[in-house]
């Protein structure tokens, strides 16, 4: 539905109900086509939401040479497009999945996207830039205009400064408009000013804050140039106005700040749902709690952990990164192996904290377990069967594991930071409430005092029952964060009317 042009109002049906929008999710990632971290599975649950509540939407992300298409049934349909890069274009190839019900475009480039792994690589920005222009380009011809472009990172500013500027000197896409999702403000795109010839622009815009001199922040130009704003969780949204969190970008954030909000993500309940999960050992409910137990065992089958069902099995599923609060941890450890607890960690990432634990579990062997590779049915293993689920984080934009642990009955021992400040209540501060501790000085100390508060509940049956069953009953599915993006849509619309 095309928004009226000589009006401010939002779009309406006959009975004054807010008609159906069109939203066009635009991303580097999306599952279950292709997945690196937890944004492709809000750009493949939160579209699903949307769709629920009667509104049009459809992704478009690159078209990795991973992804099967086969396995999606991802058509060729023989549309090609022109892609501006510099003086030069490149033709290029968008082909289309309704696989999960939501309609899919894929960009397809040879060059830029025919290989396993594009982050990280020395040509990403180039990439991004070229996918984010290749979107532009499809948008003037596809027979669909969105109300909403919602861009999600760094990886769409390109098309959301093009969209502010130029776009608005052509009809089809003068009436689009943007929001900028930002899901972990660290990463910004930055790279050398040429980027702007690659992208279309002739010439060089004057710098923005966040920008240093001969340089493009392209996150940085997303927040100038879309509509609306927000991030994954209320606190870190307050956060990123700081300079502890702003990462470079707060004095910039400040002058967007009336159009900047929080939402939490949601979770897939059907996708995590340890009544029909066939990856554990045991499937159990609420009133079923001491099913679990079976899932505890199986955890220390596995690890090699002493078979003990009474001790503390604190458990840990994680990128293994100083942002994730490794650093306390490893402080910690040896004072919390002083306690009847065992530690299962299972993650990937920096060197050093590969070789802190695999030396801690060397040091302790049957009370301490890490495995470094990917494994899928060991993590579901570990959600369902710890008593504890660790996330000492030094920021969390809005965190996944604490939802899927309390889904799964195990209770959260979390740092008051970012989306866990917002989803798990200390047990202690609020009792009729509570589902799991949480602490906010980030020392080992505070860790430790807090995973000793944990073991006082544990060591009360009737109690942590309690917290497991408050965890269990949490609803953090997306069906209410769908409903506050359709505000923030509409919110987005009038302000792009408004600024015409």
């Amino acid at each position: 539905m095309a928004l009226p042009k000589t009006s401010n109002q939002r779009p309406t049906t006959n009975n004054h109900s807010p008609a159906p929008l069109k939203i066009l999710f635009v991303a580097a990632e999306c599952a279950p086509f292709y997945k690196v971290g937890g944004l492709a599975d809000v750009i493949g649950s939160l579209p699903q939401a949307l769709r629920a509540l009667g509104h049009d939407v459809r992704v478009i992300i690159p078209r990795y040479r991973p992804i099967d298409a086969g396995r999606y049934s991802v058509k060729r349909v023989h549309r090609f497009i022109d892609v501006p890069t510099g003086e030069n274009a490149r033709t290029t190839e968008v082909v289309e999945s309704n696989y999960t019900g939501v309609p899919t475009y894929f960009v397809w480039d040879e060059r830029f996207f025919g290989r396993d792994v594009v982050y990280g690589q020395p040509d990403e920005l180039m990439a991004y830039v070229f996918f984010s222009r290749a979107v532009i380009e499809l948008l003037r011809i596809i027979d669909w205009t969105p109300d909403v472009l919602h861009a999600h990172d760094w990886h769409i500013g390109p098309a959301l400064m093009y969209l502010a500027t130029r776009g608005r000197r052509e009809a089809r896409l003068k009436s689009i408009a943007s929001v900028l999702t930002i899901h972990n403000l660290y990463y910004q795109g930055l790279g050398g000013n040429a980027l702007f010839h690659f992208a279309g622009f002739k010439q060089t815009p004057p710098r923005i804050i966040g920008e240093p001199p001969g340089s493009v922040n392209w996150l940085a130009r997303g927040i100038v140039y879309a509509d609306a704003i927000n991030t994954v969780s209320p606190t870190y949204a307050r956060q990123i106005l700081t300079r502890e969190f702003g990462e470079g970008l707060h004095d910039l954030l400040h002058t967007r700040r009336d159009q900047l909000s929080g939402i939490l993500n949601g979770l897939d309940r059907q996708e995590w749902n340890p009544q029909t999960d066939p990856l554990l050992a045991e499937r159990f409910a609420a009133d079923s709690l001491k099913k679990r137990a079976v899932n505890k065992r199986a955890v220390q089958a596995e690890l090699k952990l002493k078979r003990k069902p009474h001790t503390l099995l604190v458990g840990m599923v994680s990128r293994l990164f100083e942002q994730k609060g490794l650093d306390i941890l490893m402080q910690a450890a040896e004072q919390l192996l002083q306690r009847d607890v065992q530690l299962a960690i299972l993650g990937h990432g920096d060197e050093q904290y590969h070789a802190a634990l695999q030396a801690l579990a060397a040091q302790y062997p049957g009370r301490v377990a890490f495995d470094p590779a990917f494994n899928e049915p060991l993590a579901r293993k570990i959600y369902g069967g710890c008593d504890v689920f660790l996330m000492p984080s030094h920021f969390e934009p809005c965190g996944l594991g604490q939802l899927i642990a309390m889904r799964y009955g195990a209770v959260p021992v979390v740092r008051a930071t970012g989306g866990l400040a917002d989803t798990v209540i200390d047990a202690d501060r609020s009792a009729q409430r509570g589902t799991g501790f949480t602490f906010k000085a980030y020392t080992a100390k505070a860790l430790l005092g807090t995973l000793d508060r944990a073991l006082a509940a544990y060591a009360d049956p009737d109690r942590w029952q309690t917290l497991q069953r408050r965890g269990l009953a949490a609803d953090f599915s997306w069906g209410a964060s769908a409903q506050q993006y359709v505000k923030l849509y509409h919110r987005a619309i009038e302000l792009q009317q408004n600024s015409r």
